[in-house]
């Protein structure tokens, strides 16, 4: 079975390949309804983590629960070493992860509308990924998904796959002298978008930003803030996140957010039921005072998507005259505020999918059908770069190595090749992820620690361990020796470098990812 995987901050959506269809999964929840979504919930209920429905049913009676874990996996020091919390627990990330991926297997296997699945049928997935994760998040989602029970195809970027499912949905709008996409794409957690080149069914990704730390879970805490505002003012009593109990700001959380999702053009009042401990009936606040505070995380998206707009000075064209569309997707973008300052600004281009939590699985089951006429180049999104010492150690460059807009081409990726003169015995590579690159080429923006390795350039030296060299002082040699940096990125975006001595023949090859 081929299909796509939508690793989503709240929801986990999946699409399948079925004779050049897509449809959406549904799963069946707990009291035996269909739902187009698992929930990206754990929860601790008893001794056992509980995930997906049976998270969602412990949490309503009071279980502790981990939320927005996709977030967790923003942090740019991910390792294979961090640990969660859980009521008192702690569980190694990755456990956590691969137990959720096993859950999202079994579901899908055993209660879903393509069930049953035998376990001898591999479930061949095309998984999503935020255009900007780096490269341990990447490496995480790929490992989790293959410990539970996926066979990972590859990788894709989430706005690109988004730009897959506009094309396959409205083909008509795409002409000659129309021929670009800009992909909106905003989820619980996360916001990316991207400009992506159409001719035909060949689809090239241009150019995208993102940020990782802005999504729908912000909108449900600005509700929340709003609806302690109405609660201090009818009860007299100071609420605010840090006076009430964890539990007490998370179960409100979780009202607004079902508020949130429940509400629709026309809702002019928003309901907020409160913690029964709080002896305080529910609180009524307007929709328009929610929107408006909701206003500048929208312009906080547009700000992020901004390189990517026309940048002629049309005012009456911010979209360019060669955009189709901006396509509007993700689960926090059927917020009706979404689309309403979305069209004031950009006007009557801007089209929303109509399966906004499904739009990115469905592209990536697009991606994952050998039979499919789509073709896809996708971009790096992000810089790799390394800091090396120089002068035995005393001075500090940087060299980018990878572009952020980096050609990425199908299962073949990319690679770039440099070969020089090493001068000294052991080499220091600093290895980061970075946004962006001044005029004299030095990291600026975003600049996230991706690796450290250490190569031995004295033939005396090779074949310790990384340990060993660090206890080595770096030193000029007075003879140097040619080598060669071939630096691969992989279908799933991940980097590997591979060092080698040509005067020795000595190698050394390290996925920049291997923190795992």
């Amino acid at each position: 079975m081929r299909l796509g995987i939508d690793f989503g901050t709240t929801r986990t959506a999946i699409s399948i390949v079925d004779r050049g269809n897509f449809p959406t999964v549904s799963f069946h929840d707990c009291d035996g309804d269909l739902r187009d979504h698992i929930p990206t919930l754990i929860a601790l209920d008893g001794d056992d983590l509980v995930y997906g429905f049976e998270a969602e049913a412990a949490i309503s009676v009071g279980a502790p629960a981990l939320r927005s874990m996709k977030r967790l996996l923003s942090s740019p020091a991910l390792s294979g070493r961090d640990t969660i919390e859980v009521g008192g627990r702690t569980i190694l990330l990755l456990d956590v992860l691969r137990g959720f991926f096993t859950y999202v297997a079994d579901r899908l296997r055993q209660a879903s509308t393509v069930a049953p699945v035998p376990l001898s049928e591999p479930l061949e997935a095309v998984i999503g990924v935020p255009a900007h994760a780096h490269s341990a998040q990447r490496f995480f989602t790929l490992e989790a998904a293959k410990l539970g029970g996926f066979t990972p195809l590859f990788m894709l970027n989430e706005p690109s796959a988004a730009g897959l499912e506009y094309t396959h949905r409205h083909s008509g709008t795409i002409n000659s002298r129309r021929t670009r996409v800009l992909v909106y794409d905003l989820g619980g957690g996360t916001f990316d978008a991207s400009l992506v080149a159409v001719d035909g069914t060949s689809h090239e990704v241009l150019a995208s930003y993102g940020d990782n730390l802005l999504g729908g879970d912000d909108f449900d805490e600005v509700l929340a803030l709003l609806a302690l505002k109405h609660a201090s003012e009818a009860t007299g009593r100071t609420l605010a996140p840090e006076t009430i109990a964890s539990e007490e700001w998370n179960a409100l959380v979780d009202e607004c957010r079902l508020a949130k999702e429940s509400l629709v053009p026309q809702t002019r009042w928003i309901t907020i039921s409160l913690p029964s401990s709080w002896e305080c009936p529910p609180v009524t606040i307007a929709a328009g005072d929610y929107y408006e505070r909701c206003v500048p995380l929208i312009e906080s998206t547009l700000a992020t998507m901004e390189p990517l707009l026309a940048q002629d000075g049309d005012d009456a064209m911010p979209l360019g005259e060669d955009v189709a569309g901006l396509y509007v997707v993700g689960g926090a973008s059927q917020l009706p505020i979404v689309s309403r300052v979305l069209r004031t600004t950009y006007g009557r281009r801007v089209h929303r999918s109509p399966h906004s939590s499904a739009s990115t699985a469905i592209g990536l089951a697009i991606a994952s059908d050998p039979d499919s006429p789509y073709a896809l180049v996708d971009r790096l999104s992000r810089g790799v770069g390394v800091f090396r010492e120089r002068h035995s150690g005393a001075e500090v460059s940087f060299d980018p190595l990878l572009p952020r807009d980096l050609r990425i081409e199908g299962s073949s990726g990319a690679t770039v090749t440099r070969s020089y003169k090493a001068v000294h015995n052991i080499g220091c590579f600093r290895f980061v992820e970075y946004s962006s690159v001044d005029e004299d080429g030095t990291p600026r923006g975003e600049v996230l620690p991706l690796d450290e390795v250490l190569f031995p350039f004295d033939a005396t030296l090779q074949g310790l361990s990384a340990a060993e060299l660090a206890s080595h002082p770096v030193r000029h040699m007075d003879i140097g020796v040619m080598c060669q940096e071939r630096y691969s990125v992989d279908a799933n975006g991940i980097v590997t470098v591979t060092i080698t001595d040509l005067s020795t023949g000595y190698v050394l090859t390290h996925s920049l990812a291997s923190r795992v």
